[in-house]
């Protein structure tokens, strides 16, 4: 019933040990974040309480990746049952590949600026949790962010990385008026803090307060959407009030495939988990001796292609889709794009299936209640767009939007785009094992599917799971590979023709956390990255 683990198995990396707790538990990439959580776990909240405190904290604590402007999904286990909530915004009315034609973009939305900018569903979907599972009012769940906001924080080394970064990059490409709001909330005085330096940000203290004072009415109809109206206005953006109204966030029913014994489940589309319950149920069909062997990484990367290909082909809004997710999972379909895969390295094309810059956290409490959420506003800091005097930096979600009126992802106004942001959830005869993610736009399906297979397959307690070396197919034969990575293993998978690209420092291989339940005993054990602040808060 429970993951069957060696926990003396940590072979990659001596930097943390897995973390154990019985009364409750909080993963995330930023240690304040996992502590706020933990606060409210002690405070009489449960785990869904927990994870909104946590979210809300991390739109402070970790701009670099999230915001109050940001979409969401959740995965909640709650008495059983497996519950999903996609909290991602559409495109506004008035944006059409018309209107984006007119504007100059012939191939793509730019990444930048009014034009990408979707309805943000995070404050109204924190609000939803809340209502249908929490325990404490959002006043209370909302108050360590606010705290942070108004009185400050120390800024972590990895937070303070990003954000140079991102500084350096915006200083170069935003020169219009309508950008100066962003450098004048997170670049005050010219500059952004180093890490150890306090930094802190009223505006989004005062939204803040006004989500939750109003359960986030006053960002979709009250004040806080009157001043995203205006700003738009101003600039001639396409997102209006009028959009923010018209916006609910969707209760969905989970997607899973089973894996060798455990039930892996997703968000349904418009997110992107689909791809890794594709290439799981490919996958499947081998057997696989070793974890770090040529043959086990060549067979998971020519996987990792076909479903990727096929995601980018399908996955849109559900209501657009003409390709099931059911085809795409089906046995025959996995045995059909499995036969495709051989000794040497392909250039992948979508299959024809029968027709029918992100934030994770994951929570647990003493009750059984679990969270596996994401939230994100898109490649860092979002499209630079931030509502003067607010906090609120918006995201660029529609810069995945298709311009060719043949794709399935085409633009249209209402419509929601391919998403990259999913929680993942693991479950064993009908109990729930845990939540688990990895967060970093496209790595996250090929993040999900090597945690998954590094837990089941290789038996990795969850910090060796996530310390283990990726890798991440990014087109064609192109292949990233941690640095950490055993060389000749590198060289036997470029005589098999992959283009193998080391990362010796650093690198797009997102950044997970891990729960895992033990259901006999109740008690929980964590991982948290390396590859970030993170930390694994347990009671």
């Amino acid at each position: 019933m429970t993951v069957q683990y060696d926990p003396q198995c940590y072979p990659y990396s001596s930097k943390r040990n897995v973390t154990y707790g019985r009364k409750g538990m909080v993963a995330t990439s930023q240690p304040l974040a996992a502590q706020a959580g933990l606060d409210i776990l002690k405070q009489g909240g449960n785990a869904i309480d927990a994870a909104i405190a946590t979210a809300a904290c991390l739109t402070v604590v970790e701009p670099t990746s999230n915001g109050i402007g940001s979409d969401c999904f959740a995965l909640v286990w709650v008495d059983g049952k497996l519950h999903g909530l996609n909290g991602s915004g559409q495109a506004p009315e008035s944006l059409s590949i018309e209107a984006v034609r007119a504007a100059g973009y012939d191939k793509e939305l730019p990444k930048f600026g009014m034009t990408p900018v979707t309805v943000p569903g995070t404050p109204k979907a924190w609000a939803e949790l809340s209502k249908k599972f929490g325990k404490l009012s959002l006043t209370e769940v909302l108050a360590p962010a606010i705290e942070y906001a108004e009185n400050g924080f120390p800024v972590s080394p990895t937070l303070a990385t990003y954000w140079k970064g991102a500084f350096k990059t915006f200083s170069k490409l935003f020169k219009g008026e309508e950008y100066k709001s962003w450098f004048a909330t997170f670049a005050p005085n010219g500059k952004v803090p180093e890490a150890g330096e306090m930094w802190s940000s009223p505006g989004h203290a005062d939204t803040l307060r006004k989500i939750a004072e109003s359960n986030a009415e006053a960002f979709y109809t009250g004040e806080i959407a009157d001043e995203i109206d205006s700003y738009f206005k101003q600039y001639n953006g396409y997102l209006r009030k009028e959009d923010l109204e018209a916006y609910e966030p969707e209760w969905v029913e989970p997607i899973s495939v089973s894996y060798r014994g455990y039930d892996v489940w997703e968000i349904p589309p418009n997110g992107q988990g689909l791809i890794a319950l594709e290439a799981l149920k490919i996958l499947e069909g081998y057997e696989f001796a070793e974890k770090d062997s040529v043959d086990t990484l060549h067979k998971q990367i020519e996987t990792m292609k076909l479903a990727f290909v096929d995601g980018m082909n399908y996955i849109t809004d559900p209501k657009e889709m003409k390709i099931s997710p059911e085809a795409l999972l089906s046995e025959a379909y996995a045995s059909e794009r499995r036969s495709l895969i051989g000794e040497e390295a392909m250039t992948p094309e979508p299959g024809t299936p029968p027709k029918g810059g992100t934030v994770y956290l994951a929570t647990a409490d003493s009750e059984g209640n679990m969270v596996s959420f994401i939230q994100s506003n898109y490649m860092g800091f979002g499209s630079g767009i931030v509502i003067p005097g607010t906090g609120i930096a918006m995201q660029n979600r529609g810069h995945n939007f298709s311009l060719d009126e043949n794709h399935d992802n085409c633009l249209k106004p209402g419509k929601k785009t391919y998403h990259t942001i999913i929680p993942g959830f693991l479950t064993k005869d009908n109990e729930a094992v845990g939540p688990f993610g990895v967060m970093g736009g496209f790595m996250q399906p090929q993040g999900h599917v090597q945690v998954v297979m590094n837990t089941v397959d290789f038996h990795l307690n969850p910090q060796a799971a996530l310390d283990a070396p990726r890798w991440m197919w990014s087109e064609g034969k192109t292949v990233h590979v941690e640095g950490s990575l055993p060389t000749h293993v590198a060289q036997a998978l470029k005589r098999r023709g992959h283009d193998i690209q080391v990362a010796l420092d650093g690198g797009p291989f997102g950044r997970g956390q891990i729960i895992w339940r033990n259901p006999k005993t109740g008690v929980l054990v964590g991982g948290t990255e390396h590859r970030t602040d993170g930390e694994v808060a347990a009671w």
